[in-house]
């Protein structure tokens, strides 16, 4: 019984970090609100390494509409607008050689539509990983049958991992519902 258990935790714990991962791929997502967030993932090349801007740069979110990027050093403002100009995240930076400006434009329904096909496919992937770890949890329990398991245990933990699955489905599709609303409100 305690390596049912044993499987089941380590099922939930799966399915946790494919919650973790959906809700930071979701923060990139902006709402027409600025955020420091959206530009994490975003490298620069500083002193021959791949370095995030945030490892180069103090960046902060003087108002709503607006980042500021203050890099560490005046030599690397161009690697820092080359960056953001070549990310998928439609920012013109403008630089007043002492900051990196970013206007955060407001968002027009046919791009609060596109990001919520965004939102939609990460919503997808998630679920994706929720239901292989489902499935893998009761693959590593229908092995211990071998193990001289019951198959009354075996089906008790299967109906436990499911109701663990169906709990985290209905999360997700309650980040989904607050997200898209973030997204769609004007």
């Amino acid at each position: 019984m305690e390596e049912i258990e044993f499987y089941i935790d380590a099922t939930q714990e799966t399915m946790e970090g494919a919650i973790k991962h959906l809700n930071i791929e979701l923060s990139k997502i902006r709402a027409g609100k600025a955020s420091t967030s959206m530009l994490d993932g975003l490298m620069i090349d500083y002193y021959g390494m791949a370095t995030p801007i945030s490892g180069a740069a103090s960046i902060t979110t003087p108002d709503a509409r607006t980042i500021a990027i203050k890099p560490f050093e005046k030599g690397i403002f161009g690697e820092i607008e080359k960056s953001i100009r070549n990310s998928n995240l439609g920012l013109n930076p403008m630089n007043d050689g002492e900051t990196i400006r970013l206007a955060i434009p407001p968002l027009t329904e046919e791009r609060r539509r596109d990001l919520v096909k965004r939102v939609k496919q990460e919503i997808e992937v998630a679920k994706i990983n929720i239901r292989n770890a489902r499935q893998d949890g009761n693959n590593s329990i229908k092995k211990l049958k071998g193990d001289g398991v019951s198959e009354d245990a075996i089906k008790a933990a299967e109906d436990k991992i499911q109701k663990i699955t169906d709990g985290f489905v209905v999360k997700i599709d309650q980040i989904f519902n607050e997200k898209e609303r973030d997204i769609m409100v004007v």
